[in-house]
Protein backbone atom coordinates (compact mmCIF):
# COMPACT_ATOMS: atom_id res chain seq x y z
CA UNK A 1 0.00 0.00 0.00
CA UNK A 2 1.00 3.69 -0.64
CA UNK A 3 -0.29 6.78 -0.74
CA UNK A 4 -2.82 7.52 -3.37
CA UNK A 5 -2.20 9.29 -6.60
CA UNK A 6 -3.51 12.79 -6.92
CA UNK A 7 -4.50 14.96 -9.68
CA UNK A 8 -2.00 16.41 -12.32
CA UNK A 9 -1.07 19.06 -14.47
CA UNK A 10 -0.06 17.63 -17.12
CA UNK A 11 -2.97 16.09 -18.90
CA UNK A 12 -2.53 12.06 -18.42
CA UNK A 13 -3.88 9.74 -16.15
CA UNK A 14 -1.89 9.45 -12.83
CA UNK A 15 -1.62 6.10 -12.51
CA UNK A 16 -0.81 5.42 -16.23
CA UNK A 17 1.68 8.01 -15.97
CA UNK A 18 3.70 6.09 -13.17
CA UNK A 19 3.02 2.95 -14.96
CA UNK A 20 5.72 0.76 -16.68
CA UNK A 21 3.65 0.86 -19.81
CA UNK A 22 4.31 4.55 -19.84
CA UNK A 23 7.99 4.25 -19.55
CA UNK A 24 7.95 1.64 -22.28
CA UNK A 25 6.26 4.35 -24.76
CA UNK A 26 5.97 7.72 -23.04
CA UNK A 27 4.59 10.73 -24.91
CA UNK A 28 5.79 13.80 -24.50
CA UNK A 29 4.42 16.14 -21.43
CA UNK A 30 3.83 19.79 -20.84
CA UNK A 31 2.92 21.22 -17.95
CA UNK A 32 -0.73 23.09 -18.39
CA UNK A 33 0.54 26.92 -19.70
CA UNK A 34 3.92 27.21 -18.77
CA UNK A 35 5.17 27.58 -22.23
CA UNK A 36 2.16 29.62 -23.08
CA UNK A 37 2.97 32.35 -20.02
CA UNK A 38 6.10 32.43 -21.60
CA UNK A 39 7.13 32.77 -24.67
CA UNK A 40 10.20 35.70 -23.95
CA UNK A 41 12.13 32.67 -22.53
CA UNK A 42 11.84 30.47 -25.33
CA UNK A 43 12.26 33.02 -28.13
CA UNK A 44 15.87 33.51 -26.23
CA UNK A 45 16.37 29.56 -26.00
CA UNK A 46 15.68 29.31 -30.05
CA UNK A 47 18.90 32.39 -30.29
CA UNK A 48 21.18 29.85 -28.46
CA UNK A 49 23.62 28.05 -30.45
CA UNK A 50 24.75 25.43 -28.19
CA UNK A 51 23.89 24.39 -24.47
CA UNK A 52 26.20 27.12 -22.76
CA UNK A 53 24.57 30.12 -24.65
CA UNK A 54 20.67 28.35 -23.97
CA UNK A 55 22.05 28.08 -20.25
CA UNK A 56 23.23 31.26 -19.56
CA UNK A 57 19.58 32.55 -21.67
CA UNK A 58 17.69 30.31 -19.24
CA UNK A 59 19.37 31.72 -16.38
CA UNK A 60 18.91 35.80 -17.61
CA UNK A 61 15.49 34.54 -17.49
CA UNK A 62 15.24 33.32 -14.34
CA UNK A 63 16.93 36.29 -12.33
CA UNK A 64 14.49 38.89 -14.25
CA UNK A 65 11.41 37.57 -13.99
CA UNK A 66 12.25 36.34 -10.29
CA UNK A 67 14.11 38.92 -9.10
CA UNK A 68 17.32 36.89 -8.41
CA UNK A 69 20.83 37.97 -7.60
CA UNK A 70 23.78 35.95 -7.90
CA UNK A 71 24.50 34.99 -4.68
CA UNK A 72 21.03 34.55 -3.78
CA UNK A 73 20.67 31.56 -6.37
CA UNK A 74 22.93 29.50 -3.75
CA UNK A 75 23.07 31.09 -0.48
CA UNK A 76 20.23 30.57 2.56
CA UNK A 77 18.77 33.42 4.19
CA UNK A 78 20.59 34.77 6.36
CA UNK A 79 18.44 35.84 10.01
CA UNK A 80 19.88 39.58 10.17
CA UNK A 81 20.05 41.75 6.93
CA UNK A 82 18.15 42.02 3.70
CA UNK A 83 16.39 39.16 3.12
CA UNK A 84 16.97 36.79 0.39
CA UNK A 85 14.49 35.44 -2.01
CA UNK A 86 13.96 31.40 -2.54
CA UNK A 87 15.25 29.92 -5.97
CA UNK A 88 15.33 26.12 -7.60
CA UNK A 89 19.49 26.45 -7.50
CA UNK A 90 18.87 26.39 -3.31
CA UNK A 91 16.39 23.78 -3.58
CA UNK A 92 18.70 21.55 -5.41
CA UNK A 93 21.50 22.10 -3.23
CA UNK A 94 19.12 21.22 -0.32
CA UNK A 95 19.20 17.90 -2.70
CA UNK A 96 22.61 17.21 -3.24
CA UNK A 97 23.12 17.81 0.94
CA UNK A 98 20.47 15.12 1.31
CA UNK A 99 17.39 13.71 -0.06
CA UNK A 100 15.20 13.31 2.73
CA UNK A 101 15.84 17.40 3.76
CA UNK A 102 13.24 20.57 4.01
CA UNK A 103 14.40 21.49 0.25
CA UNK A 104 14.32 17.98 -1.00
CA UNK A 105 10.46 17.81 0.67
CA UNK A 106 9.71 20.86 -1.46
CA UNK A 107 10.80 18.96 -4.97
CA UNK A 108 8.93 16.14 -4.12
CA UNK A 109 6.01 18.40 -3.48
CA UNK A 110 6.52 20.02 -7.03
CA UNK A 111 6.60 16.34 -8.45
CA UNK A 112 3.45 15.89 -6.25
CA UNK A 113 1.49 18.92 -7.40
CA UNK A 114 2.32 18.90 -10.93
CA UNK A 115 2.58 14.81 -11.52
CA UNK A 116 -0.27 13.78 -8.92
CA UNK A 117 2.85 11.22 -7.89
CA UNK A 118 3.20 11.25 -4.11
CA UNK A 119 6.57 10.57 -2.37
CA UNK A 120 7.50 6.65 -1.21
CA UNK A 121 10.06 7.95 1.21
CA UNK A 122 10.86 10.49 3.00
CA UNK A 123 13.68 9.91 5.76
CA UNK A 124 12.11 6.65 5.95
CA UNK A 125 9.94 4.57 3.58
CA UNK A 126 6.11 6.00 3.55
CA UNK A 127 3.09 3.10 3.89
CA UNK A 128 0.36 5.68 4.29
CA UNK A 129 -0.68 9.00 4.74
CA UNK A 130 -0.92 8.27 9.01
CA UNK A 131 2.62 7.14 8.86
CA UNK A 132 4.57 9.71 10.56
CA UNK A 133 7.30 9.73 7.85
CA UNK A 134 4.44 11.02 5.65
CA UNK A 135 3.69 13.75 8.20
CA UNK A 136 7.25 14.62 8.08
CA UNK A 137 7.17 14.88 4.24
CA UNK A 138 4.01 17.27 4.78
CA UNK A 139 5.32 19.62 7.61
CA UNK A 140 9.18 19.80 5.38
CA UNK A 141 7.11 20.38 2.01
CA UNK A 142 4.71 23.10 3.33
CA UNK A 143 7.19 25.14 5.38
CA UNK A 144 6.76 29.16 4.45
CA UNK A 145 10.56 29.51 4.42
CA UNK A 146 10.67 27.76 0.97
CA UNK A 147 7.82 28.84 -0.60
CA UNK A 148 8.44 32.34 -1.30
CA UNK A 149 9.11 33.79 -4.85
CA UNK A 150 6.89 31.26 -6.80
CA UNK A 151 8.71 28.63 -5.98
CA UNK A 152 6.67 25.84 -7.95
CA UNK A 153 6.34 28.12 -11.07
CA UNK A 154 10.59 28.43 -10.98
CA UNK A 155 10.61 24.61 -10.96
CA UNK A 156 7.97 24.47 -13.93
CA UNK A 157 10.45 26.27 -16.34
CA UNK A 158 13.19 24.55 -15.20
CA UNK A 159 11.29 21.33 -16.06
CA UNK A 160 10.17 22.92 -19.25
CA UNK A 161 13.64 24.52 -20.22
CA UNK A 162 14.93 20.84 -19.61
CA UNK A 163 12.90 19.43 -21.51
CA UNK A 164 13.80 21.59 -24.63
CA UNK A 165 17.14 21.00 -23.90
CA UNK A 166 16.95 17.75 -24.05
CA UNK A 167 15.45 17.30 -27.44
CA UNK A 168 17.28 20.43 -28.62
CA UNK A 169 21.04 19.35 -27.88
CA UNK A 170 21.62 16.01 -25.77
CA UNK A 171 19.11 13.66 -26.75
CA UNK A 172 17.40 15.02 -30.17
CA UNK A 173 14.90 12.34 -31.75
CA UNK A 174 15.65 10.34 -28.90
CA UNK A 175 12.60 9.45 -26.40
CA UNK A 176 14.91 7.84 -23.50
CA UNK A 177 18.05 8.03 -21.98
CA UNK A 178 19.98 5.28 -20.06
CA UNK A 179 20.61 6.09 -16.61
CA UNK A 180 22.26 4.06 -13.55
CA UNK A 181 21.53 4.29 -9.84
CA UNK A 182 23.44 2.63 -7.15
CA UNK A 183 21.04 0.48 -4.33
CA UNK A 184 21.59 -2.32 -1.89
CA UNK A 185 20.78 -5.40 -2.65
CA UNK A 186 18.26 -6.24 -0.74
CA UNK A 187 16.22 -2.78 -2.25
CA UNK A 188 12.61 -3.08 -1.93
CA UNK A 189 11.79 -0.86 -4.85
CA UNK A 190 12.61 -3.70 -6.94
CA UNK A 191 9.27 -5.66 -7.75
CA UNK A 192 8.21 -8.47 -9.96
CA UNK A 193 4.99 -7.74 -12.18
CA UNK A 194 3.85 -9.48 -15.50
CA UNK A 195 7.20 -11.20 -15.81
CA UNK A 196 9.30 -7.68 -15.50
CA UNK A 197 11.81 -6.63 -13.46
CA UNK A 198 10.86 -3.19 -12.07
CA UNK A 199 12.06 -0.46 -10.21
CA UNK A 200 10.01 1.56 -7.51
CA UNK A 201 11.07 5.22 -8.37
CA UNK A 202 10.23 7.75 -5.43
CA UNK A 203 8.68 11.45 -6.91
CA UNK A 204 11.97 12.50 -6.97
CA UNK A 205 14.78 9.87 -7.05
CA UNK A 206 18.80 10.87 -7.92
CA UNK A 207 20.37 8.89 -11.12
CA UNK A 208 23.84 9.42 -13.13
CA UNK A 209 24.49 8.69 -16.97
CA UNK A 210 27.70 7.82 -15.29
CA UNK A 211 28.08 4.06 -14.49
CA UNK A 212 31.38 4.71 -12.49
CA UNK A 213 29.47 7.35 -10.70
CA UNK A 214 26.50 5.11 -10.04
CA UNK A 215 29.28 2.20 -8.28
CA UNK A 216 29.89 4.43 -5.52
CA UNK A 217 26.58 4.36 -4.04
CA UNK A 218 25.31 1.23 -3.80
CA UNK A 219 26.34 -2.52 -3.63
CA UNK A 220 24.53 -2.81 -6.90
CA UNK A 221 24.20 -0.98 -9.95
CA UNK A 222 20.65 -1.02 -11.87
CA UNK A 223 19.77 0.83 -14.99
CA UNK A 224 16.62 2.08 -16.84
CA UNK A 225 15.92 3.55 -20.23
CA UNK A 226 14.10 6.67 -18.54
CA UNK A 227 11.57 9.04 -20.64
CA UNK A 228 12.89 12.33 -21.55
CA UNK A 229 9.38 13.43 -20.16
CA UNK A 230 10.36 12.40 -16.80
CA UNK A 231 13.67 14.04 -16.04
CA UNK A 232 13.49 17.03 -13.83
CA UNK A 233 17.14 18.35 -13.54
CA UNK A 234 20.59 17.17 -15.24
CA UNK A 235 23.20 19.14 -13.99
CA UNK A 236 24.94 19.10 -17.38
CA UNK A 237 22.25 21.20 -18.63
CA UNK A 238 22.87 24.21 -16.35
CA UNK A 239 26.54 25.35 -16.75
CA UNK A 240 26.04 27.48 -13.87
CA UNK A 241 25.73 24.93 -11.27
CA UNK A 242 28.34 23.81 -8.80
CA UNK A 243 28.27 20.13 -8.65
CA UNK A 244 28.85 18.58 -12.30
CA UNK A 245 31.35 15.87 -11.99
CA UNK A 246 28.31 12.88 -10.80
CA UNK A 247 26.37 14.20 -14.23
CA UNK A 248 23.22 13.56 -11.86
CA UNK A 249 19.82 13.18 -12.80
CA UNK A 250 16.87 13.72 -11.16
CA UNK A 251 13.53 11.32 -12.02
CA UNK A 252 10.28 11.99 -11.63
CA UNK A 253 8.69 9.18 -9.94
CA UNK A 254 7.34 5.80 -11.30
CA UNK A 255 7.40 2.14 -11.94
CA UNK A 256 10.71 1.73 -14.93
CA UNK A 257 11.79 -1.78 -16.18
CA UNK A 258 15.07 -2.29 -14.92
CA UNK A 259 18.06 -4.35 -15.47
CA UNK A 260 20.66 -5.23 -13.06
CA UNK A 261 24.00 -4.38 -14.49
CA UNK A 262 27.02 -6.87 -14.69
CA UNK A 263 29.72 -6.13 -11.81
CA UNK A 264 32.24 -3.47 -12.96
CA UNK A 265 35.00 -4.98 -14.42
Amino acid sequence: MTPPFGPNLVGVPTAFLASAAYALAPSELRITGVREMNPALFEMLGLAADLDEASEAFSKYMTAIFGLEPQQWREAPKKKGASFRCSFVRLLLGWERDSSSREAAVLKGWAHSRFGLPPVHHEEKIVDVSDPSWLAYVEDNMGSGYHDNSIYAQLDLLYEYVQWALRQFVCPGQSHLRLYRGVDRSCEQIIRREGMRLLRVNSLCSFTTDRATADCFGSLVVSVEAPLSKILFATALLAFFPFRAEREVLLIGGDYPVTLEPPAP
